[in-house]
């Protein structure tokens, strides 16, 4: 099968097309033939060599978390799913080196779900990491239905799902964004303040005692602490943009896990039309530097998507 590979860390120029084996599916496991694999911002950071000890060097990795795709096949006494189905499902890459960017990969079924009604499998590609990850991020927070919420990066491909899966919880929802992204996230029922050199700041203005709640989808950091309440919550996406507890305020690092049962009810939410699925470009395997490069420039709204 073909697959998006690497052989050594560096720049996207670094990313081939290699053949490798067909994977064969075990107990509890499918096959999916894959019709559309999201690059995630890991995929960056991995491919260029930044993760020490997580990754060590080589021969060889296929990236990829998010898949849409059909089922190929079964292993024995996998039930629950049948050849032909269209399924979307995560990869839990660092434990499973499965990359989704090939033709096939394997996963367990408990991590993967029919692909929601209404919408192409490019499209359902978009949906797991970032969905889960907002997902699992407002249960760790907990918040009350009326609390507020305030979002950094609220059009991009982690912020659209925060700003929607919110409000959908009864939450009162500040999304912090571009000027640009007014329109999107003021018809999705959130309170837009535009983009600052000084957020905080801009968040203050409007609520001097401070908001319930901040999930930093920007990665703007540690400094966002300070736009939180005393005993209020904090949701970070990654370690070096996670503050110190201070104040009584709860600190959380999220980190998106498979979980098909989650990703089950993601879907149902998108058939029935309350959550938005945005695809910022596609690429074909062969022009995946491209896409990693189409990344780096930044500014996107939505995924970049590779098909096969």
């Amino acid at each position: 099968m073909r697959a998006v590979a690497i052989t050594s860390f560096g720049e996207p120029d670094v990313l081939s097309v290699v053949d490798l084996p067909v994977p064969q599916p075990g107990a509890g496991q499918v096959r999916i033939k894959v019709a559309a694999a999201a690059v995630n911002n890991f995929d960056l950071v991995a491919r260029a060599g930044w993760l020490g000890p997580m990754l060590p060097a080589g021969p060889q990795y296929v990236f990829g978390w998010d898949v849409a795709g059909t089922v190929d096949a079964l292993g024995a006494g996998t039930t629950g799913y049948a050849v032909g189905d269209a399924v979307i499902g995560m990869s839990d890459w660092l434990d499973t080196k499965a990359g989704t960017q090939a033709e096939y990969v394997v996963l367990d079924t408990a991590a993967i779900a029919p692909a929601p009604s209404g919408v192409s499998l490019i499209e359902a590609a978009t949906l797991p990491v970032n969905a889960l990850t907002v997902l699992q991020s407002l249960d760790l927070a907990a918040l009350q239905a009326g609390e507020t919420l305030a979002v950094t990066g609220a059009a991009g491909a982690v912020g659209g799902y925060a700003v929607e899966l919110a409000r959908q919880r009864g939450l009162k929802v500040v999304a912090i964004s571009a000027s640009r992204d007014e329109p999107f996230l003021v018809t999705r029922g959130a309170t837009f303040v535009p983009r600052s050199d000084d957020p905080v700041r801009s968040l203050h203005d409007r609520y001097p005692d401070g908001v319930d709640a901040v999930l930093d989808a920007a990665t703007i950091g540690p400094s966002m602490i300070q736009a939180v309440r005393d005993g209020g919550v904090f949701v970070s996406l990654t370690p070096p943009k996670t503050p110190e507890a201070e104040r009584g305020i709860r600190v959380y690092r999220a980190h998106a896990q498979s979980d098909g049962r989650q990703l089950r009810a993601l879907a149902e939410l998108v058939g029935q039309g309350h959550l938005t699925l945005r695809v910022a470009e596609t690429f074909s395997f062969e022009d995946a530097p491209k896409a990693h490069a189409a990344m780096l420039k930044g500014g996107l709204r939505g995924r970049v998507v590779l098909v096969p």
